[in-house]
């Protein structure tokens, strides 16, 4: 009985957290003033005896609502300061999301060695590994055997920070046409409910910021010595001071700075991030 009611004590605590947190302060307002008013420490001598169960019904009422003028409020604060952490935590690191240092080290490989580490993970993982040649933008990069079974891998959405249905969409008709038993699509952000819809339903996995650590982590590319999987290449290049990326040099074209060189993120235009040089 005590395990059911804390169940149900942690289900609404979960339910009030996924609310706004100004909601959950206006509940704990709300739920105050109404059982403040109603917990009244004068019982009038005029009660009804047959009214709600006797004469001791105001009077329990009363005690109840005296109680829970400062539980329940407590309690809608509480599922508000749930809210406000589990918030904070997603904008620190969204679950399944890079760190920002590990998206600095990635941003700082070339597309060629994030392909060749990708390529080694899998190959680790007991797959025949073949590259396609294609750059970037190609519609699969790798192709993965293991057994009697194909396995397409596109990786060209890896600096995404958020992917979504139309790249998983490419895969699949690209599989169709190729007879691939199925494919991944691999980012260091993460993916749309409707990506994630779509792929589970065509033999698709998809492979987030945190699954992709998971499959490099320990390799290190061949024929790149000290090259791990999250180490930074060093190229004199420093870290965007926003999203912790690799930058590169660029010279303003126009504006009152034109024709001075700075340092721009490799991530234009989805990240603004510059520095002097």
């Amino acid at each position: 009985m005590a395990r059911r009611t804390h169940s149900r004590f942690e289900n609404l605590l979960a339910l009030i957290s996924k609310l706004p947190w100004w909601a959950g302060a206006m509940l704990a307002l709300a739920a105050y003033l109404m059982l403040h008013s109603m917990a009244s420490p004068e019982v009038t001598a005029g009660s009804q005896p047959g009214i709600l169960g006797g004469a001791d019904s105001p009077i329990l009422l009363n005690s109840l609502a005296m109680l829970g003028q400062y539980l329940v409020p407590a309690f809608f604060l509480l599922g508000a300061v749930v809210s406000v952490y589990g918030r904070y935590r997603s904008e620190i690191n969204p679950g399944g999301v890079a760190t920002r240092a590990e998206w600095g080290a990635l941003n700082a490989m070339t597309w060629r060695q994030f392909e060749t580490l990708v390529g080694e993970s899998f190959r680790r993982k007991g797959y025949s590994v073949t590259k396609t040649g294609g750059g970037s933008d190609s519609d699969f990069h790798l192709v993965l055997k293991q057994q009697d079974k194909t396995f397409l891998v596109q990786c060209k959405q890896w600096r995404a920070i958020k992917v979504g249905v139309n790249t998983v969409r490419e895969l699949n008709d690209v599989m169709t046409a190729q007879g691939a038993n199925g494919g991944y699509v691999v980012t260091s952000g993460l993916f749309t409910d409707e990506a994630q819809a779509f792929a589970s339903s065509h033999h698709i996995d998809l492979l987030d910021g945190k699954s992709l650590h998971a499959l490099i982590h320990g390799v290190t590319v061949p024929g790149k010595a000290g090259l791990g999987p999250l180490n930074a290449v060093t190229s004199g290049a420093p870290f965007c001071p926003e999203c912790q990326g690799r930058m590169s040099l660029r010279k303003a074209k126009s504006g009152k700075h034109a024709g001075k060189t700075y340092w721009c993120c490799m991530r234009y235009p989805e990240c603004e991030g510059r520095r002097r040089v």
